[in-house]
């Protein structure tokens, strides 16, 4: 999948906003099962937050976010506060429910 575009993005923080978290980071951190409950989640709503309850480092967010995309696929999309937003398009297309702009 090819990298998304800063347009693209922002048409994706858009259609997040209204949306709750759906996974959240506490304080033991990052752990497999995080990981495979983002996965799940990404396979099922494509577009996801991920709230950091016990992390208030800016350093620390970034770095668990790139776990997170690492593990999972997923393109980080923003991070706001302390919720991140991640994106993973669906390989099924008829399963896919965004449709993201070319431009």
């Amino acid at each position: 999948m090819e990298r998304l575009k800063g347009v693209q993005k922002k048409y994706l923080r858009g259609l997040a906003h209204g949306k709750k978290p759906l996974v959240f980071v506490g304080h033991k951190g990052i752990s497999p099962s995080v990981f495979k409950a983002v996965d799940e989640a990404l396979e099922t709503h494509e577009l996801i937050k991920v709230k950091f309850n016990e992390f208030k480092e800016k350093e620390q967010k970034k770095e668990i976010v790139g776990m997170i995309e690492r593990e999972t696929g997923a393109e980080i999309v923003g991070i706001i506060g302390h919720m991140a937003i991640f994106y993973r398009c669906q390989k099924d297309p008829e399963k896919r429910k965004i449709v993201i702009p070319n431009s």
